[in-house]
């Protein structure tokens, strides 16, 4: 593998991290800044949905520079931002910074992978895509739990000098080892038949809205399930990265042998158990000690597993029933954005309404809803392009 593919692994492991560094501090973050923490939850909902909106607008814009230079501009926009966010004065102007960076995550995300894909033999350019995208369950594993350990430590100010740091030490490393990477030549790259495939659509939605809206609150999640605070929920942090990585090898190879509906299903069906097991914790059904301990640490990763595994399954049918087109993968990532977007909504209106217990209700609720949908709608036998 060509080693300048691991300098844009730092670069998703960066965007990555600072998506999530603030979810392990989101308590204390909230009573410090006067708000509650279902309102200081829509930090991330500012994010992703900036994210899905003006994510593809930016990169049309841009589609036309040299990969290199959109990469160092969205890190270091991202830079400054997180730091904006460390200073922010009051809830406003932090969430105004979180909006403006979710803007650079997506500029420069897909364009990494346009540098990884163009910067090795065409036979390699699945493992490097995969090794680019693997930055983001890396983030997952050390670098949000490296954020709830420095706020825990320094205050919550701390996740985004973290997340800071990580921008500049990935923009270092690309410019100094990436080379130039001329934007791809235009085509037209295969066809769009959104009466196809909005089912598909639908499956990218439903999934990362019940997964995120818990995901997000997994700091009092914690709390409540286990009775673990500060660095502490660290450790459960990292398992969603664990589980993600799972979830991604499982459900790649599954989509070389074709798996399709039954697959889906039973993966929503494993996060329903997960949700469950939340559901159980928060609830008191064990008293605080390693049983319960467990049992939510299980829940995460479960949670994480399930969802990954159908991602590589979804996608794959995508590629199958358009041929490639660009667009059909560029609308995928703004779904995935949305849905997360909507998660944290409900888990926000769920805490603020009957408190951190309702949020794995609610959670479990939605992948049901997902589990019942989509045993209806979810293509069966797709019609290649």
């Amino acid at each position: 593998m060509n080693p300048r593919v691991f300098v844009l692994t730092m670069c998703t492991f960066a965007f990555g991290s600072a998506a999530f560094i603030f979810a392990g501090m989101l308590e204390p973050m909230a009573a410090d800044l006067g708000v509650s923490t279902a309102v200081a939850g829509q930090l991330q909902t500012a994010y992703v949905l900036t994210s899905a909106v003006l994510g593809p607008v930016v990169a049309w814009l841009m589609g036309r520079m040299d990969r290199r230079i959109v990469v160092i501009l969205g890190l270091v926009i991202g830079l400054v931002l997180h730091l904006a966010c460390a200073i922010a004065p009051n809830f406003e102007t932090l969430l105004v910074a979180r909006a403006l960076a979710g803007v650079a995550g997506a500029m420069s995300g897909p364009a990494a992978s346009v540098a990884a894909a163009s910067l090795v033999p065409p036979e390699r350019r699945g493992s490097a895509l995969a090794l680019v995208s693997g930055g983001m369950t890396l983030a997952f594993v050390v670098g949000i739990p490296i954020g709830s350990v420095a706020g825990a430590m320094f205050g919550w100010r701390a996740t985004f000098v973290v997340a800071a740091i990580l921008a500049a030490v990935a923009l270092t490393a690309v410019a100094l080892f990436l080379p130039s990477v001329p934007a791809p030549a235009k085509r037209e790259g295969g066809n769009l038949d959104l009466s196809a495939i909005w089912p598909l659509y639908l499956t990218s939605f439903l999934t990362f809205a019940a997964n995120m809206t818990l995901n997000l609150y997994i700091a009092p999640i914690v709390r409540v399930g286990t009775g673990i605070t500060g660095a502490g929920v660290a450790v459960f942090q990292s398992m969603i990265g664990f589980g993600a990585a799972m979830g991604l090898w499982l459900g790649g190879r599954a989509a070389d042998r074709g798996a399709g509906k039954a697959w889906v299903l039973q993966c929503i069906a494993l996060q329903s158990v997960a949700m469950t097991l939340h559901f159980s914790a928060t609830h008191g059904v064990l008293p605080h000690g390693l049983a319960v301990d467990g049992l939510v640490l299980a829940a995460v990763f479960l949670a994480a597993t399930a969802l990954f595994s159908i991602s590589p399954v979804t996608q794959s049918r995508l590629i199958q029933m358009t041929g490639g087109a660009p667009v059909a993968l560029a609308l995928n990532g703004s779904v995935f954005a949305m849905g997360q977007a909507l998660g944290s909504t409900m888990g926000g209106a769920a805490l603020a309404a009957f408190g951190v217990p309702a949020i794995p209700a609610t959670a479990l609720a939605a992948s049901l809803v997902a589990l019942v949908t989509l045993s209806f709608v979810f293509p069966r036998n797709p019609k290649p392009a």
